[in-house]
């Protein structure tokens, strides 16, 4: 299985698994919405790399779809990790809606939470 390393980090090692995880970030962290995507973020230790958990839930469809739509969201992170700052503890929450949205469109209003959130460096900053 392959790791795509950020800073030395294997991003399979920066993803959110527990429950409990998500759960701290949805009740202590701060909100971001488009008709797409819910995006949480907490602010941690400056020096932790950012974590990112991802959730389709069943409105969304079968199995199959939401793993889909989880694959496309990771690969979204991925194709733009060296752009996200660490300190930060994120839970990408996918909406009925996604499912009739591109891979552009998804990832338009993805960065752009993101970017509301202050989680992406600004291009000069990296």
């Amino acid at each position: 299985m392959a790791f795509f390393v950020v800073g030395g980090f294997a991003l399979r090692l920066l993803r959110l698994k527990k429950n409990e995880d998500f759960s701290e970030v949805i009740r202590t962290g701060k909100s971001y919405v488009s008709h797409l995507i819910v995006l949480y973020v907490k602010k941690v230790d400056d020096a932790s790399p950012c974590r990112v958990g991802f959730s389709v839930g069943k409105k969304v469809g079968s199995a199959v779809r939401r793993n889909y739509y989880k694959r496309v969201l990771r690969e979204i992170v991925r194709l733009h990790a060296p752009r996200i700052r660490p300190g930060f503890d994120c839970v990408v929450i996918a909406r009925p809606a996604i499912q009739k949205a591109t891979f552009a469109e998804v990832e338009h209003h993805l960065l752009t939470l993101f970017a509301r959130a202050r989680v992406l460096a600004k291009e000069d900053e990296r």
